[in-house]
């Protein structure tokens, strides 16, 4: 009779520690997956993957329900292994019996279980995605009263997945371990700068610009012309700050080649689109693909012409200096500073 007694005490123990140490391995496996992740192995289309998407996307209810699970082990498992041990080995052994049972369901219950699953979160998440989901309809009732009685203390705006700096992390991590190449990282990080960059950070400051003034004949503006490093040409009025549009230099050198020199140059300009000098780079290269259009003419609150921003020059935020056979400088902001610096001494 002892022996069966102890029998049924001992598979009640184990029972309470099986189901503590399941739920609790579950719920540590689905809690560490990455939303990201998830989402990534949901487009296999696998049904366990489906289905632990939808259950990372709306956490509450299947998260409640292992808590409701674990806590019947525990609670009603550790009532009836308190009954069994008291019927068995008397009131004197309860205390023990008690004791015995928490430090087993903390060790083999919790902590054992939870570090298992996070080590193998999306195996261990993929197994019990579709049980889980059974589990949480089953509970369905026991999980709406938990969600009405915790509504009050869980108000507030979701928190976004992620953000720039922890994707810039991810990143660099990815680059440390190796997954990632040197030249990888470098265009990954150099794409948020596009949001941060300005106009005014990456134009041709006015200062390094040159520019053609409208009322001038072709022959009259044909040296100017022909020094000219750019292949476009902004065309003014009487100063950079009338700008009234921008001239190819190979269709001025064309037009001087079949005989056209006397024609103003005004006549070969065409629309300019003038931005603010606080416009964000990524803003400003849709703009250039939308209009098919590769410079703009920077301006600031007053209208004034405060410099020059090509597609090129957004592009270089992505690529780093971008230098072909005729280009003489190669850093025209740095050239305007050089200017400036001897303007003011």
């Amino acid at each position: 009779m002892l022996k069966k007694a102890m029998t049924e005490l001992i598979l009640a123990v184990l029972m309470v520690i099986s189901g503590s140490a399941l739920c609790s391995g579950v719920e540590a496996a689905v809690l560490s997956v990455p939303i990201l992740k998830v989402r990534q192995l949901a487009q296999s289309n696998r049904r366990s993957a489906v289905t632990l998407l939808s259950i990372r996307e709306k956490i509450n209810r299947p998260i409640g329900t292992l808590v409701i699970v674990n806590n019947i082990f525990n609670i009603v498992g550790s009532i009836v292994v308190a009954q069994i041990a008291e019927n068995t080995l008397g009131d004197r052994f309860l205390g023990i019996v008690s004791g015995i049972l928490t430090f087993l369901i903390i060790i083999f219950g919790e902590i054992i279980p939870k570090t298992i699953g996070e080590r193998n979160a999306i195996k261990i998440a993929l197994l019990a995605s579709v049980p889980l989901t059974f589990l949480t309809v089953v509970f369905i009732p026991l999980v709406w009263i938990v969600e009405k009685a915790i509504a009050p203390f869980t108000k507030g705006a979701k928190q976004p997945i992620t953000n720039e700096a922890e994707i810039q992390l991810m990143a660099t991590l990815g680059h440390q371990e190796g997954a990632i190449e040197d030249d990888e990282l470098e265009m990954l990080l150099r794409v948020f700068r596009l949001n941060d960059a300005i106009a005014r950070d990456l134009m041709t400051p006015r200062t390094a610009l040159t520019y053609l003034s409208g009322n001038q004949s072709l022959e009259e503006a044909k040296q100017q012309i022909i020094d000219s490093q750019h292949t476009r040409i902004i065309i003014a009025g009487d100063s950079i700050d009338e700008a009234i549009g921008v001239a190819l230099k190979a269709e001025l050198l064309a037009a001087l080649v079949e005989g056209k020199g006397d024609r103003i140059i005004a006549a070969f300009a065409r629309e300019v689109r003038f931005v603010p000098e606080t416009v964000q780079a990524d803003i400003l290269l849709k703009t250039f693909q939308a209009s098919r259009e590769h410079l703009a003419v920077v301006v600031d609150e007053y209208g004034l012409t405060v410099g020059v921003i090509t597609l090129e020059d957004v592009l270089e935020v992505l690529t780093g200096e971008i230098v072909d056979e005729t280009d003489r400088n190669i850093d025209l902001q740095e050239v305007a500073r050089r200017r400036l610096k001897r303007l003011t001494e």
